[in-house]
């Protein structure tokens, strides 16, 4: 029997583990016979948080956990983070399998739906990286587009303190002042994809979240290597 093919999912914190599991939910349903490692780094996040930027030791950390996940055979690697997006990027230059980031399909699908993107996190760190990904792929896919940029403050710590009403009720707010300016929104922390139609509903605008994009490039990538059939 041919052995399963194998993605790493880098963590910077226990939230995809323990508190919104739709990370694995999505590889569940779109890729359920790929085999899933977890690597979890439970304070990275939230050392970068407290540094107010992503430090050299942050971009160490990052690409250790890279290099590990090749050393356990894995066929490709993907980052469920965005806030360390920056420091993926450094790491995946010596990497030898493809490495994801969770939010590239999103950013892609954004710049199509502009040209005003509002950028919506509910931690900081998450809103310069986020936004400079749609910037750098709208360069790439030679689109102009405008960004605006919210945070709903606070929120994430409600959200991992286990009150997801509150967390949802600040989300939902942070979306209705960011909607009249904006022609689409994007969820920048996947944490939020669960409040994507909720969202919608709430503001009239098109919203978008990273998991499901995300995963089915994964898929994608996976089936243009020749590993999984198409």
């Amino acid at each position: 029997m041919e052995a399963k093919k194998t993605v790493a999912i880098i963590h910077t914190s226990f939230v995809f583990v323990n508190v919104e599991p739709i990370i694995k939910q999505m590889f569940a349903e779109i890729l359920p016979d790929v085999r899933v490692i977890n690597i979890v780094d439970d304070t990275l996040l939230s050392d970068v948080i407290v540094a107010g930027e992503i430090t050299p030791n942050a971009i160490q950390r990052m690409t250790n956990h890279v290099n590990s996940a090749e050393m356990a055979g894995v066929d490709l690697i993907f980052s469920a983070c965005s806030s360390l997006g920056p420091a993926l990027d450094v790491a995946k230059e010596t990497a030898h399998v493809p490495v994801i980031k969770v939010d590239e399909a999103m950013a892609e699908q954004a710049v199509k739906l502009g040209p005003r993107i509002g950028v919506l996190a509910t931690v900081p760190s998450t809103l310069p990286p986020t936004e400079q990904l749609i910037l750098d792929t709208a360069r790439r896919m030679n689109t102009e587009v405008t960004t605006v940029k919210s945070l709903a403050e606070g929120a994430f710590d409600l959200l991992m303190s286990g009150d997801r009403e509150q967390h949802n009720e600040r989300v939902l707010a942070a979306a209705q002042t960011l909607a009249d300016s904006v022609d689409v929104i994007v969820l920048a922390q996947a944490s939020m994809a669960y409040l994507a139609e909720r969202v919608v509903q709430h503001v009239g605008k098109p919203v978008l979240s990273s998991p499901r994009l995300g995963v089915e490039r994964v898929r994608e990538v996976l089936e243009e290597q020749g590993l999984l059939k198409k």
